[in-house]
């Protein structure tokens, strides 16, 4: 089994900027095969995905968050961050953590509260 642990969400104003962490324990033999990514969930409306970290190195983003979110892995920490500049709003959210082993088996964190006020 593996945990996911998400820190660092809290209130900012419009313009300011958080930094999220996610911290893998347990049953992970090789983290740097693990696909980790940032999703969110805003009230009423579905999870999406915020940014992507492949074992490959290469990282992809949602279009929304292109060019003021940036998402960095520590393999030997076990740990993913997501930076996050120029806030808006519309950022407001449930961010999560989330992990995929080499064999698409999924993990979830249980998410940090980022508000971001006007």
């Amino acid at each position: 089994q593996v945990e996911l642990v998400e820190s660092g969400g809290g209130l900012v104003q419009a313009g300011g900027s958080l930094r999220l962490s996610c911290a893998a324990s347990g049953s992970i033999f090789s983290f740097i095969n693990y696909v980790m990514a940032w999703y969110r969930q805003a009230p009423g409306t579905q999870r999406e995905l915020v940014a992507v970290s492949t074992s490959g190195g290469s990282t992809n983003y949602a279009d929304s968050v292109k060019g003021r979110f940036t998402i960095s892995r520590d393999n030997a920490k076990r740990t993913v961050s997501l930076q996050m500049n120029s806030l808006k709003p519309e950022d407001t959210a449930v961010y999560y953590c989330a992990a995929t082993r080499p064999d698409n088996i999924n993990y979830w964190g249980k998410g940090t509260l980022v508000t971001v006020s006007s």
